[in-house]
């Protein structure tokens, strides 16, 4: 039934969140911005930086954005130490999902240099066929990356499907009439998911194939009969 899924990475495929909120509040103390609530914070998860930073500090100037920008992604990077690991079965998964003919790509609010390292670091860079960075498009909920990554596969948006844990990526999906699933455990509340219409929901990562394979097996039925 589909033939391309896109994935969301933070919050979706790896736990990054506690690493993202502590880098953001330690890099807006250190430059002298009003102290950030985590809830906030993880409210921007999945957003270009620029805009995430925008939306937590908006009467901030240019200059004084890049500053954020640069000291946060050297706490993101370098300081900051608390863990980032991926979900339970995200790489068994991914791997028997590529090896049963699935095309996989990332669509990712992170820069290229922050996906390329996490890549490298998850050992994951040659499951994925192409992947998209918000430094290079349009950021979410613009559709444009995925829009993008559709142009250079040749497929059209019911060919895929967009996996994601926020709402910016639900809406993604949603506004190019292409099929999307709302991941529980990450960012945001199912109730904000909810309201995009994805298929299915899931609650572990490996529900992912689970669910695919039930859609398989309808297909094949139907087909038959």
């Amino acid at each position: 039934m589909f033939k391309l899924l896109i994935f969301d990475w933070d919050g979706t495929l790896i736990d990054s969140q506690a690493r993202i909120i502590a880098s953001m509040q330690a890099a807006a103390d250190e430059l002298g911005h009003q102290p950030l609530c985590s809830e906030a914070v993880r409210n921007i998860i999945g957003l270009g930086l620029p805009e995430a930073i925008r939306a937590l500090i908006p009467e901030i100037e240019a200059a004084a954005l890049e500053q954020m920008r640069e000291r946060y992604a050297h706490h993101f990077l370098v300081q900051n130490e608390t863990p980032t690991e991926l979900y339970p079965g995200v790489t068994d998964t991914l791997s028997r999902l590529r090896d049963r003919g699935y095309r996989l790509a990332v669509a990712t609010g992170k820069s290229r240099r922050g996906l390329d390292r996490a890549l490298n670091d998850t050992g994951l860079t040659e499951l994925f066929e192409l992947t998209r960075c918000a430094d290079e498009t349009k950021s979410k909920p613009d559709p444009c990356m995925l829009i993008e990554i559709l142009e250079e596969t040749g497929l059209a948006a019911g060919d895929a499907l967009m996996i994601g844990d926020t709402e910016y990526d639900l809406e993604m999906g949603y506004r190019i009439g292409m099929p999307t699933v709302a991941v529980s455990y990450g960012a945001h509340h199912l109730d904000r998911l909810r309201q995009h219409k994805p298929r299915t929901e899931i609650h572990q990562f490996p529900e992912l194939e689970n669910w695919l394979d039930n859609l398989t097996d309808e297909l094949h039925q139907r087909t038959v009969s």
